[in-house]
């Protein structure tokens, strides 16, 4: 398990505080010819060879060449596909693929398969990446399907102020935010989190003089945490089931 942490964080290295501006600029244009994407693979070879060595497991050597043909082929794939539209989607989908690659080649090169596999297999991951995913985007669509009734009772001048889906996000981290907070004990994290809501609402609300937005937000904030709680507990209490 160690190697694996240690090829992860070359691989943060590598892909933020080695990469400079300018070569993320020059891949861009260039894409496969520019000289700046061989030379940033080239410091992910050498940082992964580092990782062997500190973990001192050098008898997995292929894992250097498995990850760095490997990011070679996931940045070009992700340099020819994003343009100004997808950039975002493909920068995560980006990070994403370079995790995925880290993981199987670190399984399989090390004999480390069965114990993967075991983990994706358990009802501990299974219900909290259920738990989470359903407080994201999908508990998002519940809640606005819900309030959508209040929407012609609130001020225009008021949303068109705000960020696109910028409620949606905010209303996803602070759910997952609790999620964790609870499953890890720390109720009073939640008190917290509401206090820090509270506060910045506080100003939307004092420009507003509307107690139909002020409604529309406390209705909305509590079924967010509300159905966060819920969801913890319910999490907890399946994982106690023997």
């Amino acid at each position: 398990m160690k190697l694996l942490v240690l090829l992860i964080l070359a691989h943060l290295i590598g892909d933020f505080p080695a990469q400079a501006g300018k070569w993320v600029a020059d891949k861009k244009i260039n894409k496969a010819r520019s000289p700046y994407l061989y030379l940033h693979v080239a410091i992910h070879g050498v940082l992964a060879t580092l990782a062997l060595i500190i973990a001192g497991q050098t008898e997995y050597w292929p894992l250097v060449l498995i990850i760095t043909l490997g990011h070679l082929g996931i940045d070009l794939l992700k340099l020819y596909r994003q343009d100004q539209t997808n950039h975002i989607r493909w920068f995560i989908a980006d990070q994403l693929l370079h995790l995925l690659l880290i993981i199987t080649a670190w399984a399989l090169v090390t004999g480390q398969v069965m114990r993967v596999l075991s983990f994706l297999k358990s009802d501990y991951f299974l219900i909290h990446i259920t738990a989470v995913f359903f407080l994201t985007q999908p508990l998002s669509i519940i809640i606005a399907k819900l309030m959508d009734k209040w929407i012609p009772y609130i001020d225009d001048a008021a949303s068109t102020k705000a960020l696109p889906k910028a409620g949606m996000y905010i209303g996803m981290l602070e759910r997952v935010f609790a999620y964790g907070l609870i499953m890890t004990g720390n109720w009073s994290g939640i008190g917290f989190l509401l206090a820090a809501k509270s506060v910045f609402r506080f100003g939307d609300l004092r420009q507003a003089h509307d107690r139909k937005l002020t409604e529309y937000i406390l209705i909305g904030s509590l079924l967010s945490f509300g159905t966060a709680a819920a969801v913890a507990l319910l999490a907890e209490n399946l994982l106690n089931l023997k």
